[in-house]
């Protein structure tokens, strides 16, 4: 198993963390997760180092410290995106990456329903699967399933801390209409 690291940085939403490895090309690092914040610094630690699997935190390579920068832009309203960041999702299905690999496409600021998002996937009657999928994102905001909801502009879950509340946060910060569904082409 290749090595991760992790570290923790504060944002306007409080302490969130990111997990890294290196990529078989040499200095070229992947996103392996992103953990927003939680109840407490303490607690966004140890998950964070959890997932890691790492004894410490480390410093950010350069590559690594770039894109912390834009998560604190995003964070505070100087949206990024992020569909250039290089991520791993080792431990994803087939389906499951069908799935994130549709969510990266939705551009900030727009929102999509669980059932638009299994049409775009090709399993228009798996809505509940999508919805499964993406609570089980380990890069979020990265992979922005928070731009995903329920039909007739209701919010859906997030299985973030603070749920739905955080889920609101993200989407305000993008200028979202959490009721305003726009179409555009999710398909790979």
């Amino acid at each position: 198993m290749k090595q991760t690291a992790y570290c923790l940085f504060k944002t306007s939403l409080g302490w969130c963390g990111i997990t890294w490895r290196e990529s078989p090309i040499p200095g070229i690092y992947a996103v392996t997760s992103f953990q927003l914040p939680e109840a407490t610094v303490e607690i966004t630690k140890a998950r964070i180092a959890q997932i890691s699997c790492a004894p410490k935190p480390s410093a950010p390579p350069r590559q690594i410290r770039k894109i912390i920068s834009r998560l604190h832009l995003h964070l505070n309203g100087k949206v990024q995106d992020f569909q250039d960041v290089p991520v791993e999702l080792d431990d994803a299905d087939p389906f499951m990456l069908k799935v994130l690999e549709a969510a990266r496409k939705i551009p900030a600021g727009s929102t999509v329903t669980y059932g638009d998002l299994a049409r775009a996937v090709g399993t228009p009657a798996q809505t509940r699967a999508v919805g499964r999928a993406l609570g089980r994102n380990p890069i979020p905001l990265i992979i922005p399933c928070h731009r995903v909801v329920a039909a007739k502009g209701k919010p859906g879950g997030f299985s973030a801390h603070g749920g739905r509340a955080t889920k609101a946060k993200l989407l305000a910060i993008e200028g979202a209409v959490v009721n305003l569904c726009l179409e555009f082409d999710l398909k790979p």
